[in-house]
C-alpha cells in the first residue's frame, strides 16, 4: 500500500486529470461549525419551501452523520468561469438571462463521472471503502471545501478561491482512509462587500448570512408558487438562476475561461434566448430544447411562469400577444403571471 503522502499526491494528480482545477483533503469532523450556522438558518426559516434541507439536518451536518465510517474529505472543484460577464444581458430586456452555469451540460452529471472515475483510481491504489457526492445528498460542499484548504465561503456564502475566482462546480469524496489534511483556506474578502451590493433582491442582508426567501435562483427554481410582488422587478430578465453576486466578485479577474470544462460552455440557444419563442413553448417543445440541462427539471409551467415575468419588466410591447395568449392558461401560476405581464405591458 503507498504512503499516506504519496497517496496525496497520486490522487492531485489524476484529479487534475480528470478535469478537477482543485483538490484538497480534510478530516471528515472539519468545520463542525458549519452545523450549528445549519440549525440557526433553518430555524429562522431562511430555506423558504426546501423541506428537503431541514427533514436531513442531521445528516447534512456532519459527514459522520451521513456516513458514521468516514475519515477523510476529498474535495474537489471544476471550474465553469464564463468568457464574459453574464449582466450585460441585462442591457437587453427582449432576452431571457439564464445562470452560467445552466447554458452547458448538467454539471451533476460530468462531475459525478470524473469523481467516480477518481474513487476507481483511489480504490485501485489504496483497497478501501468511500462515497461520492455531486450537490444532491446532504452534504455541506462549501464549508467543506474550505476546510480542505481549495477556497473560502465569501460573503455571498459560495465558495471563493484567490485562482478560479467562484465560478466552481464542487464534488465531494468521504473515504474511511486516514489522510493528512491541508491547512483550512484562508478568507480574502477583506472589508469587500461587491457581492452584497449587488444582490438584485437583497437577500444577503449580513457577510455570509442568505435569505433563500429573497433570492432570485431560489425563486426561479425552486419555488413553485407565484412570485412574490415586492421581487418581480428586481428580477428584470433573470428566467433561471441570478449570477449577479458571483460576477460582481473581484476575485474573478483571475478566473480565466481556459481553466472551464468544455462541457460547460454556453449552447448557443441558451447564451441569449428571445423570450417572444421562449413563451410559445410548450411541454413537448420545452423538454426537446432542455434536453441534458438542469433546467429541465423545473418544468414548463415554473419556466413560463419566469419568462412572463421577464416579458412584463421588458417593456417591450411587441411581447403582448404572446403574454395574452397566457392569460387562460390552465395552469393558475402561469395565468397570473400573465396577468400581471399583460397589465404591465398595456402601461407602455
Amino acid at each position: 500500500m503507498l504512503g499516506a503522502a504519496s497517496l496525496k499526491e497520486q490522487i492531485r494528480a489524476e484529479a487534475e486529470r480528470l478535469g478537477f482545477v482543485a483538490c484538497g483533503f480534510a478530516r471528515a469532523d472539519a468545520a463542525p461549525e458549519a452545523g450549528e450556522r445549519l440549525r440557526e438558518w433553518l430555524a429562522e426559516g431562511r430555506h423558504g419551501a426546501m423541506g428537503w434541507m431541514e427533514e436531513r439536518a442531521g445528516q447534512r451536518a456532519h459527514p459522520q452523520g451521513l456516513w458514521p465510517e468516514a475519515k477523510s474529505v476529498i474535495a474537489l472543484a471544476m471550474s465553469y468561469a464564463p468568457g464574459s460577464d453574464p449582466r450585460a444581458l441585462e442591457g437587453a430586456p427582449d432576452r431571457g438571462r439564464i445562470s452560467v452555469y445552466a447554458q452547458g451540460a448538467d454539471y451533476h452529471k460530468t462531475v459525478k463521472k470524473a469523481l467516480k472515475a477518481l474513487a476507481r483510481f483511489i480504490v485501485d491504489a489504496a483497497p478501501s471503502e468511500l462515497k461520492v457526492f455531486v450537490d444532491t445528498a446532504p452534504v455541506m460542499e462549501k464549508p467543506l471545501s474550505a476546510a480542505a484548504g481549495i477556497g473560502w465561503q465569501g460573503k455571498h456564502t459560495n465558495l471563493l478561491s484567490r485562482t478560479h475566482g467562484n465560478w466552481l462546480f464542487l464534488g465531494v469524496i468521504f473515504t474511511e482512509l486516514e489522510l493528512e489534511p491541508d491547512p483550512p483556506g484562508r478568507d480574502h474578502c477583506g472589508s469587500c462587500s461587491t457581492c452584497m451590493v449587488a444582490c438584485p433582491t437583497g437577500a444577503i442582508d449580513a457577510p455570509r448570512r442568505l435569505d433563500a426567501r429573497r433570492c432570485i435562483s431560489y425563486l426561479t427554481i425552486e419555488h413553485s408558487g407565484p412570485i412574490p410582488l415586492e421581487f418581480r422587478e428586481g428580477m428584470g430578465n433573470r428566467i433561471y438562476g441570478c449570477d449577479d453576486c458571483l460576477a460582481a466578485c473581484p476575485w474573478n479577474r483571475f478566473a480565466a475561461q481556459a481553466q472551464a470544462n468544455r462541457a460547460f460552455l454556453p449552447r448557443a440557444e441558451l447564451a441569449a434566448p428571445a423570450l417572444a419563442d421562449l413563451l410559445t413553448l410548450d411541454d413537448p417543445s420545452f423538454r426537446e430544447m432542455f434536453s441534458g440541462s438542469p433546467i429541465k427539471r423545473i418544468g414548463v409551467k415554473r419556466f413560463l411562469r419566469n419568462c412572463l415575468i421577464a416579458a412584463g419588466n421588458s417593456g417591450d410591447p411587441a411581447l403582448r400577444g404572446r403574454v395574452e395568449a397566457l392569460r387562460g392558461d390552465e395552469d393558475p401560476v402561469v395565468a397570473e403571471a400573465a396577468e400581471w405581464a399583460a397589465a404591465r405591458l398595456s402601461a407602455v
